[in-house]
């Protein structure tokens, strides 16, 4: 048995749900519901990420530990919890949700990384589950697994995902929700985060009127979560808790723009409170720079998920919030005060960003509108996102042409369009590191810890999980391994790195996805 030290704040602080029928239901008054994991039948460990492993002090060669991180045994100090909370999905109010599918373990103190939570994601049925079976199936576990550990090494806020665990049983699913239902391998992840509160927490109690729940999550989450707010008087508190949570959501869609990512289902009870990327369901990266691309099938007509519009959605959901927060002020003063912040903080981290993208060390003006044209550009040429500004690091700055970034084009009809436009642009961006007098060797260092190399492309999560469904697991663990050191060159491996191939083009798992992917 491995020795972990459990302080379970959330289920001793909160008040839980008298129920304890395992049904589908409202729950009313209570944070949390007390529920199991639904055992499985061949519990098989497929990958760990040896990071989180350590950041836990727990071993995956431990004898019980698939049976632990599948759900059939726990861990002294190990409870099992479903939380309860609400959201607005694709804009609309959708009422009590809560973890459907995910069943929380316990909070883990570990000497460097603080407070850590366990969450089993595909553990079983909860009351949350609405008349679903709570199980998780081997491709979404795969894709999220891969894309938590993805995301951390890019630095970007995350969630992290300890194991991946197959159950040895069938859960039934319809990919595409076009009505064929098909059985597919089951799985379970191990998430892991400081807390999976989100949004929707505070949404549901407030929707329902009841402030005094409300007020209780919020008088929770502040000495646990946000100590320099929670020192503060009450009112003035909750306002310094609500403008961090902005910032922090602000830096967030800042780093999802940098990299091309797009979360593809970002409502409210998929927002961290905490400023992480959360729930891995229909994500992608942009391959051709698209700012209208979403990798979600539920959002195909409207595309209010798209990539260019995640700022926005991030506004928007933080509007959500403010409201669900205001019975707790007096005044909504503080709370646009809260929102003017996300604005300010996401146009200096963006415009920082972006600057770092082309290893100027300092913003000048001009920097923008040269942004903006470089975005132009990208969209008409189809160039794929990741491998220019990977490859704009080798521009010849004495004779800059376009040959430097060829591999980014898709078609070659996309080069002759913007053949011309994007030439003047290079040689206008070489003019501008000649102003910046920066060394080339920073500049270069600038460029290559903000440009990944290796990016987790749907392409390449498909091709693990078709491995993985004829039980080859190496696909995994070799992008797991890849994923670590995305901004270094990695011999061998360029095949990880290349633009998606066009027989993904349209194919499912690699264009768009379901949220059941």
């Amino acid at each position: 048995m491995t020795a972990l030290r459990f302080d379970n704040a959330f289920v001793r602080e909160l008040p839980a749900d008298p129920d304890t029928a395992n049904i589908p239901r409202q729950v009313t008054g209570a944070a949390f519901s007390r529920v199991d994991p639904t055992p499985v039948p061949e519990p098989a460990v497929v990958a760990v990420s040896d990071d989180v492993a350590s950041m836990l002090g727990v071993s995956a060669s431990a004898p019980d530990f698939a049976q632990v991180f599948s759900g059939n045994a726990r861990w002294t100090g190990m409870t099992g919890y479903a939380m309860a909370y609400g959201g607005h999905q694709f804009g609309h109010w959708a009422g009590q949700l809560g973890d459907g599918r995910a069943i929380g373990l316990g909070e883990v103190l570990t000497e460097r990384h603080g407070r850590q939570e366990l969450q089993l994601k595909g553990a079983g049925r909860t009351p949350y589950s609405r008349g679903a079976d709570g199980r998780a199936v081997l491709r979404s576990s795969i894709r999220e697994f891969l894309c938590s550990e993805a995301m951390h090494h890019l630095g970007i806020p995350t969630t992290r995902a300890l194991s991946l665990v197959t159950t040895g049983e069938a859960v039934v699913r319809d990919v595409m929700y076009d009505g064929h239902p098909a059985p597919e391998p089951g799985a379970i992840v191990c998430r892991v985060a400081p807390s999976f509160i989100r949004f929707g927490s505070f949404e549901l109690p407030s929707s329902r009127g009841d402030t005094g729940l409300l007020r209780q999550w919020v008088d929770f989450t502040l000495p646990m979560h946000f100590p320099e707010a929670a020192a503060l008087p009450a009112e003035a508190g909750y306002a310094a808790f609500f403008a961090e949570v902005c910032e922090r959501t602000a830096v967030l869609m800042a780093h999802w723009m940098r990299v091309g990512f797009v979360h593809g289902v970002m409502n409210t009870d998929n927002m961290s409170i905490l400023g992480l990327t959360i729930d891995y369901g229909p994500y992608g990266w942009i391959d051709d720079f698209d700012p209208d691309w979403t990798p979600n099938t539920t959002d195909r007509t409207h595309r209010r998920y798209r990539f260019g519009q995640q700022p926005q959605v991030g506004y928007w959901n933080l509007q959500r919030l403010a409201q669900a927060l205001s019975p707790l002020f007096a005044d909504v003063a503080p709370l646009q005060a809260g929102l003017n912040r996300y604005v300010e903080t996401f146009e200096a981290t963006d415009a920082a960003f972006s600057a770092a993208k082309l290893g100027l060390a300092r913003q000048m003006p001009g920097d923008e509108d040269m942004v903006s044209d470089l975005r132009g550009l990208l969209r008409a040429g189809g160039m794929d996102m990741t491998l220019f500004y990977r490859d704009l690091a080798t521009l010849d700055l004495a004779s800059p042409h376009v040959d430097s970034v060829a591999a980014a084009f898709y078609e070659d009809a996309g080069r002759a369009a913007v053949e011309e436009p994007l030439s003047a642009w290079l040689r206008r961006y070489a003019a501008r590191v000649r102003a910046d007098e920066s060394a080339e060797e920073a500049r270069l260092s600038l460029m290559h810890a903000s440009n990944p190399r290796y990016v987790l492309r749907n392409y390449l999560a498909q091709q693990a999980i078709d491995r993985a469904e004829q039980g080859d697991d190496s696909g995994i663990r070799e992008l797991l391994d890849t994923l670590r050191r995305p901004y270094e060159e990695q011999p061998g491996r360029e095949h990880l790195a290349g633009r998606r191939p066009d027989w993904a083009r349209e194919r499912v798992g690699c264009s768009m996805l379901s949220c059941s992917s």
